[in-house]
């Protein structure tokens, strides 16, 4: 019995050392030695109307839709990154980023501003040509979207969100975007809300919410600058 014994045992552990380590994705948190752990990446689509007509759409009559990134696409703090793989028109979307930490179903949206831990400066990196193609066959976007490094983020800032302020982004100077918080067709609230009717949320979550109009191409070399007042900027040099 303890020769048995003694095989299952080396079983067991050979097959744990057969285990990958993985390490789950985060952003620091700023003021902190802590880090905000991510466990999803949320996208809301055209959630500025001047953005959704730029787009081809009638902000009037679309209800807000959404899309994913996987969580190991964010790139805390910006920095340098290479021009991706599969495109020749890399394309900018600066966005406020919630930090979820709470969740549910079906939320309220009197309830949504008490799940938000904190929130962060965002640039939704889109392989425009990719998603072009996709739009046109009726496939999905999700290699447009959901790339490797795709999702760089500002250390996440503890507190409310801000419901209006300045949101920019410049390239090598440049400004190329410029809007207003106040400007989305959907809340914040609204857009936890919603999208909680569709999957159930849970700390960790990620929410981009959206970008004014001004999206166009990065190319390679060039330095972005994104900005929200009151929030750290971000800045990424591409290639």
């Amino acid at each position: 019995m303890q020769v048995r014994l003694d095989e299952v045992a080396r079983h067991f552990y050979a097959t744990v050392m057969d285990l990958p380590t993985v390490t789950i994705p985060s952003v620091p948190i700023a003021g902190s030695s802590d880090r905000f752990p991510v466990r999803r990446i949320f996208c809301v689509g055209q959630n500025y109307a001047d953005h959704a007509r730029e787009m081809g759409s009638d902000p009037d009559r679309q209800p807000p839709f959404f899309f994913c990134k996987p969580a190991d696409a964010i790139v805390p703090g910006g920095g340098d990154i290479p021009y991706p793989a599969h495109t020749a028109d890399l394309h900018h979307e600066v966005e406020l980023v919630l930090a979820l930490k709470g969740g549910g179903s079906d939320i309220a949206a009197g309830d949504a501003r008490a799940l938000v831990f904190g929130v962060a400066v965002g640039i939704d990196l889109t392989r425009r040509d990719l998603q072009a193609a996709a739009k046109k066959a009726g496939r999905p976007w999700d290699m447009a979207k959901g790339f490797d490094l795709s999702a760089p983020i500002t250390p996440i800032v503890a507190g409310a969100y801000p419901t209006s302020g300045a949101i920019t982004l410049s390239i090598d100077g440049a400004v190329r975007q410029r809007g207003d918080l106040a400007d989305m067709i959907w809340s914040p609230d609204e857009i936890i809300a919603t999208l909680s009717t569709y999957v159930t949320l849970a700390p960790g979550d990620l929410i981009f919410t959206g970008t004014p109009a001004g999206v166009g191409p990065i190319r390679r070399g060039e330095t972005v600058l994104a900005e929200i007042a009151g929030l750290p900027s971000l800045a990424l040099r591409v290639g």
